[in-house]
């Protein structure tokens, strides 16, 4: 591995983890707003603690490799000082209102384009370009006053890493106990369903999803340790990095692509051989304008909504949330808001439903 270019090698290392990342997620029907959905409507926690679960396993890894000196997420945005939580809270509920209307987020949507929905295509071209016109085009001017320049700064923490504010405020090195205490108390949540803890697939599903982000902080801190090259610390995004792609399609810059286009290739290859073996491939598309239209609303919205939260359930929940971020938390919930406040509208013609209880999952809670 050290007589390769880093460099040529830092996406074929993202290949490798997406194709993982792609057939075991598309294998096992791993999706947040599915997971979301589920449990609000249907009282059916199982596929979010299988979400949890990957965000947990995530968590375990990658301290366990910084603990060791083995990766480097200090050196990755989510730990800026500088924390933008009006982009957090907007873009996080605008991204939820998005998969909300899409019906999924830019990771399951390449998980969709696997199986053959052209729809998921659609919904990808618009996250990726407008992910690229939040980043560095005109929206990116809005960006600058409404998040960039009302960020809240965590210089005298250096970072804004729970673990690393909490630290400061008691004079003691608290990363460890804050990383040991979160995993637990997620630990605990996810296993106290009896039910839960028979799925061995849903079990080996999260394991696994957490683990390949874990791998993904290793591999690019270890390519960038020795490449004379800068290589961008990274894990797993599914909102720049799909413009990234679109740009490397299309454009000739005589770079190389990086960890995060690897990975978007990867997990679509990944996500084609679980639908060929699952034999699960069928051409889908938009019944109407309506429906296209919505898709391209929602595409929009994660897009934009992506950038200015700095990531998506992916990107945050995962990655984000493995680094001990303190954006994580709050992008999440905003996400979720903005997917309740969506499918409220969608499902049930009523915003405002979106805090009310619904009869099922109360139903479910009084039974367990």
């Amino acid at each position: 591995m050290v007589n390769l270019d880093p460099v040529m090698l830092t996406p074929l290392l993202g290949v490798l983890a997406g194709c993982v990342l792609g057939f075991v997620a598309r294998s096992n029907h791993f999706c947040t707003l599915s997971a979301l959905e589920r449990h609000w409507y249907a009282g059916d926690s199982s596929a979010l603690r299988t979400w949890v679960l990957a965000s947990v396993s995530a968590l375990i890894g990658t301290q366990l490799l910084v603990a060791f000196g083995l990766a480097d997420t200090a050196a990755s945005f989510y730990l800026s000082p500088e924390f933008a939580w009006t982009g957090a809270i907007l873009g996080g509920f605008m991204f939820g209102i998005g998969m909300a209307l899409v019906g999924t987020c830019g990771f399951g949507a390449v998980l969709r384009l696997g199986g053959g929905s052209l729809r998921a295509l659609v919904v990808l071209t618009v996250i990726g370009l407008s992910a690229l016109a939040a980043q560095r085009g005109i929206v990116g001017i809005l960006r600058v006053p409404l998040v960039d320049d009302l960020a809240v700064s965590f210089t005298a923490s250096g970072s804004q890493s729970m673990g690393d504010i909490l630290s400061t405020l008691f004079g003691m090195k608290l990363q460890g106990v804050v990383a040991t205490v979160i995993a637990l108390a997620g630990l605990v949540w996810i296993f106290k369903s009896s039910s839960y803890r028979r799925q061995w697939s849903k079990i080996g599903t999260g394991v696994v999803i957490g683990s390949v982000i874990a791998f993904g902080w290793w591999a690019t801190t270890f390519l960038a340790a020795r490449s004379f090259d800068p290589i961008q610390i990274e894990a797993g995004s599914f909102v720049v990095p799909v413009g990234d792609t679109i740009m490397q399609l299309i454009t000739y810059t005589g770079t190389l692509p990086d960890y995060g286009v690897g990975l978007i290739v990867g997990t679509l290859f990944g996500a084609v051989v679980a639908a060929l073996w699952k034999r699960d491939i069928r051409w889908e598309a938009c019944d109407d304008a309506r429906e296209l239209g919505r898709h391209l609303l929602g595409g929009t919205l994660m897009g934009v909504g992506g950038v200015f939260s700095m990531g998506c359930t992916v990107g945050q929940g995962i990655t984000g949330f493995s680094t001990l971020a303190i954006s994580a938390p709050v992008v999440m919930v905003s996400m979720a808001l903005g997917a309740r406040v969506g499918l409220a509208w969608l499902v049930e013609g009523n915003v405002f439903a979106a805090f009310q209880r619904n009869q099922g999952a109360a139903h479910h809670s009084a039974a367990e």
